[in-house]
């Protein structure tokens, strides 16, 4: 190996443990108590080796909406894989995507509620965000009919983001979760 590659490699793990540290204390703590020096002491490395891979907090919740992205794909496609039924299938990402909203709250906050600096839905788009919405075109392809799949993938991503951020906020009445699913995949027929 290299110098050149070492050093590569040696970044890519600052970055990851940058990362993975943000995640982990936001979700003990909030993503108020993530801050550049909460941050650098946690991987052990100065805040200056913070700054050489983000430009601020901001870049650090952005690189964490990404990688949560990353696994919210890996998560929907075996959930989507694992049902030969097209309802099924349907029925297991929806409860998978809400899943992983209400046990990873401070991570879906940062891929689908804060203020982050990404696109989704252009050219501009992370391949990680692209991957998540690509899994729910394929579960929502089979039963769109004449719709144009994309809108009508939107219309169900909408719901579903609708009802995970009404479910933390506990806005909506938490006896009736599973009515309120039945009755989104119904308009699914």
């Amino acid at each position: 190996m290299s110098v050149q590659q070492r050093r590569e490699r040696d970044r890519a793990e600052r970055h990851r443990l940058i990362v993975d540290a943000a995640r982990e204390l936001a979700e003990a703590e909030g993503w108020d108590a993530v801050t550049t020096r909460r941050l650098a002491e946690r991987v052990e490395y100065s805040q200056p080796v913070l700054y050489s891979h983000f430009k601020g907090k901001d870049a650090i919740v952005r690189a964490v909406a990404v990688q949560g992205c990353a696994d919210l794909a890996e998560l929907l496609r075996a959930a989507r894989t694992a049902h030969r039924s097209p309802k099924a299938a349907l029925r297991a990402v929806a409860v998978a995507y809400l899943d992983f909203a209400a046990t990873r709250p401070a991570l879906y906050d940062a891929m689908f509620v804060r203020k982050v600096d990404l696109a989704f839905g252009t050219a501009d788009s992370p391949p990680e965000l692209i991957a998540a919405f690509r899994e729910f075109v394929a579960v929502v392809e089979p039963l769109a009919g004449d719709d144009d799949v994309e809108t009508l993938t939107e219309v169900l991503w909408s719901a579903l983001h609708g009802q995970a951020t009404l479910d933390q906020g506990r806005r909506l009445r938490p006896a009736h979760h599973r009515a309120r699913v039945d009755l989104l995949l119904s308009r699914f027929s």
